[in-house]
């Protein structure tokens, strides 16, 4: 292939195609024909000598090449935007920027009230729209750009992905004051004895119901939801019991006829991250909200 006759807005027909899995909806994104989009697949599948997308069932799926081509042609076209339309210059005071952000309600009551005060004084006119953070890592969303980031606890990150380390966290055991059951710690036998809400949390799995697993038990789990905050007041009006993290557990037991009790077993500790793309560490803006959440996470 020679470079020197390439044409390089196939690259952005690329990008985009790769985005969306489909020819409607990249030729909807790039403003361009379906029949436009579908000839400069056919040029980029001659040019490569790879079909690049294929039909699987009722969707295109990547062929390896073309994931392998991926994130360096999406990295050269970040860096191309950003120094042609002078991102590297970013004015806080000035800046009128809405970021899109995903993170449970915990990670959310933990990070935004510093970070709000913090907004507030250096950059009043930067919005943020936060997002329900889902059970798995949202890859798609990043990818698109329908996200900039997101808070929380990731077992599996791509390698495309910036990993920042944000807060460590432990578990405590929450129930109401005045349980007829509950009045202390519990042994092993009197935590598996009682019925349990679970929070979802972003996750599939929680830490305890993994350890159980791996000593050949289970707990009864009554009631799941994803809401942390709900979870506390549920607890509190109920005889069920509830895992929490514990700065949110003992933020609530002031609140709220709670108590907070060790677990009978040590899951350790569980670790929440800030995740973007690794080729938005150019991205001055993206990396300014960075600094600022960073300043914002809790202290041991």
């Amino acid at each position: 292939m020679n470079i020197n006759t390439f044409d390089l807005n196939l690259l952005r027909v690329f990008d985009a195609l790769l985005r969306e899995r489909s020819v409607s909806r990249a030729a909807e994104r790039l403003a361009l024909s379906q029949p436009a989009v579908s000839n400069a697949l056919g040029r980029l599948r001659e040019l490569l000598d790879d079909p690049l997308l294929v039909r699987i069932g009722r969707s295109m799926q990547p062929t390896p090449r073309a994931l392998e081509l991926e994130a360096p042609i999406r990295e050269s076209l970040q860096r191309i935007l950003q120094s042609l339309s002078g991102a590297e210059r970013f004015e806080p005071g000035r800046s009128r920027q809405r970021f899109i952000l995903a993170l449970t309600d915990y990670a959310e009551l933990l990070c935004m009230p510093a970070l709000l005060r913090q907004l507030g004084t250096e950059a009043p006119g930067v919005a943020l729209d936060v997002r329900h953070l889902a059970p798995s890592l949202p890859v798609e969303a990043l990818d698109k750009g329908n996200l900039d980031l997101v808070l929380g606890r990731f077992e599996e990150v791509p390698a495309r992905f910036e990993r920042r380390p944000w807060a460590s966290e432990t578990l405590r055991l929450l129930a109401r004051r005045g349980h007829p059951r509950v009045d202390g710690p519990l042994d092993l036998g009197g935590f598996l004895r009682e019925r349990h809400l679970w929070v979802s949390g972003g996750q599939t799995r929680g830490m305890v119901d993994q350890w159980l697993a791996s000593q050949g038990l289970k707990r009864q789990v009554a009631y799941v939801t994803p809401n942390y905050l709900q979870a506390a007041q549920l607890v509190a009006e109920t005889e069920l019991l509830t895992v929490l993290p514990t700065r949110l557990a003992e933020h609530f037991a002031k609140r709220l006829p709670l108590q907070v009790l060790e677990l009978p077993f040590d899951v350790g500790q569980f670790h929440l991250e800030l995740v973007y793309l690794a080729q938005r560490e150019r991205d001055v803006a993206l990396q300014w909200l960075v600094q600022r959440m960073l300043e914002a996470a809790p202290r041991p």
